[in-house]
């Protein structure tokens, strides 16, 4: 064989861009199965008969990884022991799979459709020193509201029908941004709930919110300590006004044109 047969043929280029395609072809399948450490398997329509119909997909579900978190502590994903096994109060609105759910109760508080909530831990979010990470200005006395704000404290609050739904008793603050994102609210009863800061709106001396009516704000979930406030509950708060603005009324489930 002349010298030089079988490298004269070779177009390095060609073998670069070969090995360029088959290295992004690895990213793309390694990042599509580590995309699926969270909510995997899908469950079907399918998945209160048995057997139970569970949708993976390919690649499959990755083999569980151990994460150290920062405050002590480990988290495996995925993690198959978190199964949400809560009962959906709601029904298809026609056989085929798929089809939407029609709410069976209190769609804002059974977590129906847009008021539906994950289910997060059910402990504060922390900051790098470990302290609850958002709270309230009373507890955060280093915080203060800007004095080119309006300070909120003592407004009343009125629902989207214009119905008044409490006063304002005390803002909640992120320590770790610096930014507000509650307002804690005094609803009827004494009872105090949080009103998220992107749903209200500070005009005219008084906070309107139209994602629910006035009557809505005792149903707010609760927190279970004065001071500080979970994953879950947050998700839980931010879930009852989001869905609001389909359930509140009944006027808003209907078709816009």
């Amino acid at each position: 064989m002349p010298t030089g047969a079988i490298t004269q043929s070779i177009d390095v280029a060609q073998l670069v861009l070969y090995a360029f395609w088959i290295f992004f072809a690895g990213l793309i399948w390694y990042l599509h199965r580590e995309n699926k450490r969270e909510g995997y398997p899908l469950e079907s329509d399918r998945s209160d008969r048995a057997p139970r119909v569970a949708v993976q997909g390919f690649p499959r579900v990755p083999e569980p990884k151990t994460y150290l978190l920062a405050h002590g502590g480990t988290v495996s994903v995925p993690d198959r022991s978190r199964d949400d096994r809560r009962e959906v109060r709601a029904r298809p609105v026609a056989r085929h799979p798929g089809a939407p759910l029609e709410p069976t109760g209190d769609p804002m508080a059974d977590g129906v459709g847009p008021a539906a909530y994950a289910q997060r831990a059910d402990r504060p979010d922390l900051t790098v020193e470990g302290a609850p990470r958002i709270v309230p200005v009373r507890v955060a006395t280093d915080h203060a509201l800007a004095a080119e704000d309006p300070d909120p404290r003592g407004m009343v609050v009125f629902g989207g029908d214009g119905s008044a739904g409490g006063v304002v008793r005390d803002v909640w603050v992120d320590r770790s941004e610096a930014v507000v994102r509650y307002l804690e609210i005094e609803v009827a009863g004494g009872a105090r709930r949080l009103l998220p800061i992107n749903f209200a709106r500070v005009t005219g001396g008084a906070v309107r919110v139209k994602s629910i009516l006035g009557r809505h704000f005792p149903g707010v979930p609760a927190l279970a300590q004065p001071d500080q406030v979970t994953l879950l509950e947050e998700e839980r708060v931010m879930a009852y006004y989001g869905g609001g603005h389909l359930y509140a009324e009944p006027s808003r489930q209907e078709p816009l044109f």
